[in-house]
């Protein structure tokens, strides 16, 4: 289930930031808990540059709130309960 949190988180990064990033760019799912009625899932995402972190985070957050949004909707999707997903970003 990690495996997947972490797939589903990357390819909506990979997705929102287009060709702006280097493919060094990674994504780590650093804890995956199921709780009576939520899953709870903490991951960062790490880029080489700090010029690239504000980018992934974007104006205001708006980049980062909207990658996180569409992960979280496509994980409580898949596993049909809701999902907390707390995502950071690291140089």
């Amino acid at each position: 289930m990690t495996l997947l949190s972490g797939e589903v988180s990357a390819r909506k990064f990979l997705k929102a930031m287009g060709d702006e990033l280097p493919y060094s760019s990674a994504v780590r799912v650093d804890s995956f808990k199921e709780e009576a009625e939520i899953i709870r899932v903490k991951a960062h995402i790490f880029v080489e540059l700090e010029s690239q972190k504000g980018m992934v985070i974007g104006q205001g957050g708006r980049m980062l709130k909207r990658l996180g949004s569409e992960a979280r909707q496509d994980l409580e999707r898949y596993f049909g309960t809701k999902v907390f997903l707390e995502i950071r970003v690291k140089v």
